[in-house]
């Protein structure tokens, strides 16, 4: 696939309008920045019981790295992650005093400005602002540990990279979090920082250099980070986006996280200029830096060998296999969206993974369109349709045969089989028989592709929607299913030739009562 090409074309510019549209504005960013400053300036203030030491307070996470986005779920908070780094020593203090110590600091805080008491967790305090702003703070506690971290990885001959900035941080189940102890848990946000703004340095740079002209500042020092906006930072808030969307359902345990998304499309990206370019690009090679020996998975932190961002995968390979999967979605939406000429078709490709309602307010601009995209009724079928869980046609696909469900038999214990039409109500207990023909010269394969939907599928795990290849009679072009789950639901029939999907038969929609 030519990116050179992509890039130019009208999808380029879709892509850019979507992003904008995931981005946060510089108002969240700022109003980010005035709370955790808000603060620094507290914890500095006479009486604090750090008012004596030299500390800093500084953003980690999303934030930070110019990634965060917009809550899929509308009741959901912003989440603001802080590290408060104080250069205390282990040797008079304990992770437990210190957790303590800005515990007393921050309910004090809470107080002082009519907020609801923070909430201390393992590792870090939550301090919950108004229910109207949607917005909360984790404040992790830490103290610098630079130096026994380089004498540790000397040690285990392992990179150096970064591990000056690293930490010690505070955890309630560690063994010595109520003990004078060197061994605390370690953690380098600042490091990892560095190092995911070292992978887009030269797109970065040029963009707040360009920012810095056109509104004629002195340095670039005055423009803010985030200010600057590079494909690399947009193309994985679409991702977490997508991510976000595909497992918004059942399957939600195992959704891929931030940090794993982040680094793997950090490795990947190789400063592409547009949003379309860097988008493709990393989901073509992140996978690239998983390193597998044998079952055992390993994604190392940037700014820590040691530690492994798959560990997670490694005690549960559910999780793994639902990230590869996620990956191949991805890809095929992408792909598939990028290739396309026609703003309706790149709307009905994206929209089941990234929102409808997302994707039609960052493209729909004129009155003539939005009566023909969003003017149409959200019915039940178009619901369906944007079912996340629903798997994009992995193959190319020519449509040069036709494939068509001719019958649908619904048959209950001790009654008489009956026609099912299409958008039918069925009854619950019963089973389905679907019937397709096609044209298609043989060989070929038969795919069935069975969207659930409701609560009860969705409790159950089973809101399926990948494509299955059954071993059945009749070519496969029978397929056989029960009315287990009350909601609407579709089955449609695919025949692929050759690498070529050469027709599908339209969805079917089955009511179960």
């Amino acid at each position: 696939m030519n990116l050179a090409f992509l890039g130019t074309n009208k999808a380029s510019e879709w892509f850019d309008r979507l992003a904008a549209t995931l981005n946060l504005t510089d108002a969240r960013y700022e109003a980010a920045d005035r709370s955790y400053r808000s603060l620094s300036t507290w914890l500095e203030r006479d009486g604090s019981l750090f008012t004596e030491i030299d500390f800093s307070v500084y953003s980690q996470g999303s934030f930070r790295l110019g990634t965060a986005i917009q809550p899929f779920n509308q009741d959901e908070d912003y989440d603001l992650d802080v590290v408060c780094e104080f250069p205390m020593s282990k040797r008079l203090f304990t992770q437990k005093q210190l957790h303590d110590m800005l515990g007393v600091e921050l309910i004090a805080y809470a107080a002082r400005y009519s907020m609801q008491e923070p909430t201390p967790w393992n590792m870090c305090w939550t301090l919950n602002y108004a229910n109207d702003t949607k917005f909360h703070m984790d404040v992790l506690p830490c103290v610098p540990d630079g130096v026994r971290q380089r004498k540790l990885r000397e040690e285990m001959n392992v990179s150096l990279d970064h591990v000056d900035k690293a930490v010690s941080i505070t955890h309630k189940l560690h063994p010595n979090f109520p003990k004078i102890s060197d061994e605390w848990p370690t953690s380098n946000p600042n490091g990892y920082a560095s190092w995911f703004y070292e992978r887009m340095k030269p797109v970065f740079d040029a963009r707040r250099q360009a920012i810095m002209l056109v509104e004629d500042k002195a340095n670039t020092a005055d423009i803010p980070e985030f200010r600057v906006r590079t494909p690399l930072q947009l193309a994985i808030q679409v991702l977490k986006r997508h991510r976000d969307v595909c497992f918004s359902g059942g399957a939600n345990t195992y959704r891929p996280t931030s940090i794993v998304i982040t680094t793997l499309a950090a490795h990947a990206y190789q400063q592409e200029t547009t949003v379309l370019e860097a988008l493709l690009g990393v989901l073509r090679r992140m996978d690239q830096f998983i390193v597998r020996s044998g079952s055992a998975y390993m994604i190392v932190n940037p700014s820590d060998p040691r530690e492994n961002f798959a560990d997670a995968w490694n005690e549960n390979k559910n999780k793994a296999d639902a990230f590869l999967d996620w990956l191949e979605t991805a890809r095929s939406d992408f792909t598939q969206a990028a290739t396309g000429t026609s703003l309706e078709n790149f709307i009905e490709l994206l929209a089941p993974r990234l929102g409808r309602e997302l994707v039609e307010s960052a493209l729909v601009t004129t009155d003539a369109t939005k009566a023909g995209l969003i003017g149409r009724a959200r019915s039940a079928l178009q619901k369906l349709l944007d079912a996340p869980h629903k798997k994009p046609l992995s193959w190319p696909l020519t449509q040069s045969g036709v494939v068509s469900i001719v019958s649908v038999k619904a048959l209950r214990s001790g009654f008489r089989s009956i026609d099912i039409s299409n958008n039918n109500n069925v009854e619950r207990g019963a089973s389905l028989t679907f019937e397709a023909k096609t044209n298609v010269s043989s060989p070929f394969d038969v795919y069935w592709q069975i969207v659930n939907t409701g609560d009860a599928a969705k409790a159950a795990g089973d809101l399926r929607g990948t494509f299955e290849h059954p071993r059945s009679e009749h070519g496969h072009l029978v397929r056989r299913e029960n009315t287990k789950y009350p909601g609407t639901h579709s089955i449609e029939c695919f025949i692929v030739k050759d690498g070529y999907c050469v027709a599908r038969s339209g969805v079917f929609i089955v009511n179960i009562n």
